[in-house]
């Protein structure tokens, strides 16, 4: 995720867009918005959010569909999504909701701090997961690059933990256990 990842709100109500917008002001993140389904696709599939607050029913494309189309492209599979809805409980909607995978699903209307902890908590693991990934990939590359090369450089011999132990390196190492001797 860049550095500059937004997170992208999705309403079809621009009132809700605006109460969204200035709930999440304080965490000091930047902060995109949609309008439909189609348009919030658009935005993710480019590769800038860090974090979707996306509205359930809207016209045309759902909520669930958006995220039913995420979690099976690669690049967008693992963003985290925060569903919001304004229709009260309902059993089947959380039910499909965190079977793909949706980190919360909120009622409207949206109690400003409860969402800029639930916000700031998963904005953040999500970079932090990103950031690890990152660092996992360069070293493999290091990995496999120090085994192209054909050498092994000397590694050092770990000191005994008792000190009075002498470090030996030329003693021969010992044989694997054998099961059931």
């Amino acid at each position: 995720m860049p550095s500059d990842a937004t997170i992208l709100i999705v309403d079809d109500h621009e009132d809700t867009l605006y109460a969204l917008e200035n709930a999440l002001a304080p965490l000091g993140y930047r902060v995109s918005r949609a309008t439909s389904g189609d348009e919030a696709l658009k935005q993710v599939l480019r590769g800038r959010v860090g974090l979707l607050l996306l509205d359930v029913r809207m016209p045309g494309v759902s909520g669930l569909e958006v995220v039913r189309y995420m979690r099976r492209v690669e690049q967008t599979q693992h963003i985290p999504v925060i569903l919001l809805t304004g229709f009260g409980p309902d059993h089947e909607l959380t039910s499909a909701a965190f079977a793909l995978g949706v980190a919360d699903l909120v009622m409207k209307p949206v109690d400003p701090w409860a969402l800029r902890t639930k916000v700031r908590y998963l904005y953040d693991a999500h970079r932090r997961r990103l950031a690890l990934e990152q660092e996992v990939r360069e070293l493999r590359a290091l990995v496999k690059d120090h085994g192209e090369a054909g050498k092994h450089p000397p590694r050092p011999a770990l000191p005994h933990p008792d000190a009075r132990v002498p470090c030996r390196l030329d003693m021969p190492r010992a044989a694997p256990a054998r099961e059931g001797t």
